[in-house]
């Protein structure tokens, strides 16, 4: 499903360069639920964009599906992403004034032969236990809830691959504890592949690899 060779990147800043990943090795199977950790500034989110295909690498290779990715034109980059892409954030970016059901739907905007948006919408939202507060704004649900609909907006298009950026980061333990059985029955009910940014070291045992990332190197990886 995914596979980078000699992945790096670096950013110009002013006069100087910032290498922020150097030789990023890593194969991730159709399938596998796998947490990327490191501390801050190990290139975690670099990685996660480029997987996303909201960045391009400085140098290497990375095959999405079989297909090489890295030097896509923006354009041809967003059409990998609506196809084969979802994402869930940190924030939830759930539109305030948009129902739940509305936001889900908003994420399969730019889905070729969408016909049928609002039932794969609210089909989602039954998927994430919330087909009952498919009318209700992100004002009027709890933290979980909303991160519950931002899994639904990625999961509604049918994506084969789901990245998630410390999904939990902003929600208590419970809360968190929930949203994680929600992904990992959804991971094991669709078979997608579901690659995620964590520092809790709980949230990331509930995969079933775990990479490690220090200074823009892989440096270890760990089979839970």
């Amino acid at each position: 499903m995914i596979r980078f060779q000699g992945i790096t990147k670096t950013y110009q800043m002013g006069k100087r360069e910032l290498e922020v990943l150097r030789g990023i090795n890593l194969e991730i199977k159709q399938g596998e639920m796998v947490a990327i950790m490191g501390p801050s500034g190990s290139g975690k989110t670099t990685l996660l964009n480029i997987t996303g295909c909201l960045d391009i690498p400085t140098g290497g290779s990375y095959y999405l599906d079989g297909k090489e990715v890295s030097h896509l034109k923006s354009g041809e980059l967003a059409r990998v992403r609506s196809e084969k892409i979802g994402f869930i954030f940190q924030t939830f970016n759930l539109l305030p004034h948009m129902s739940a059901l509305a936001n889900v739907v908003l994420g399969m905007r730019y889905v070729p032969g969408a016909d049928h948006q609002r039932d794969r919408a609210l089909a989602a939202l039954g998927k994430v236990g919330l087909a009952e507060r498919a009318s209700h704004r992100p004002t009027e649900l709890s933290g979980g809830e909303q991160q519950r609909v931002a899994i639904a907006r990625a999961i509604a298009k049918d994506p084969p691959l789901v990245l998630a950026d410390e999904p939990t980061g902003n929600l208590d333990s419970r809360s968190g504890g929930e949203l994680m059985e929600v992904l990992t029955a959804l991971h094991q009910d669709r078979g997608i592949t579901l690659v995620m940014i964590t520092h809790d070291a709980s949230v990331a045992h509930h995969c079933q690899r775990i990479v490690h990332l220090m200074d823009g190197q892989v440096v270890a990886e760990e089979t839970v």
